[in-house]
């Protein structure tokens, strides 16, 4: 199996259960290909997209992931905290990504579009100009967190405490208010 795949299709492929160790992906495409409980450790993910694919409780113990696009994936469980924080950028569309943890990544500009953050930790994570598009953030936990600019109009069921987090800039609609007020056990009308 060679270690370096450039501009490959990856279609239907079953990675399922596999551990891969140092092999490094370029601009390459995964669709419909299957993660779930896999290890990619050591790894480099570069201008990649994955359409379609299941990485439930993937690992990526140390790996760069490096402008990647996740559209239509599942997403559960898994600890982006311990892949490498350079060059971490990534984007999400209409994907889940219940369960997962961010915890003290450094994000900046990240898109999370029609898709669900339920329970997922961005405790210590810096996100400024990120923007959670319609996107559902159940017992989500923001703490100690950046949300410098970030936008959440069109988000909905997030709980934020603004005296934990930095907010500076961050926009909201004027339904998403309660979710700030939620610690004052205040009734919004």
């Amino acid at each position: 199996m060679p270690l370096i795949y450039d501009d490959k299709t990856f279609d239907g492929t079953n990675f399922a259960e596999q551990v891969v160790r140092g092999t490094e992906y370029n601009n390459c495409i995964f669709n419909k290909c299957d993660f779930t409980n896999s290890e990619f450790a050591l790894c480099k993910f570069i201008d990649c997209k994955f359409e379609d694919c299941n990485l439930s409780m993937m690992k990526w113990g140390r790996s760069t992931l490096n402008n990647l696009v996740f559209k239509r994936c599942k997403l559960l469980g898994i600890n982006f905290s311990l892949c490498e924080d350079f060059l971490f950028t990534v984007r999400f569309e209409s994907c889940v990504l219940d369960y997962s943890s961010f915890m003290s990544k450094k994000m900046p500009k990240t898109y999370f579009i029609k898709s669900s953050l339920k329970e997922v930790t961005f405790t210590q994570a810096i996100l400024t100009g990120s923007v959670f598009d319609e996107s559902d953030l159940s017992g989500t936990v923001f703490s100690a967190t950046d949300l410098s600019s970030v936008n959440f109009v069109t988000a909905f069921n997030y709980i934020i405490d603004p005296e934990l987090n930095t907010m500076k800039k961050a926009i909201f609609s004027a339904h998403g208010l309660e979710g700030l007020l939620y610690k004052y056990n205040l009734k919004v009308v």
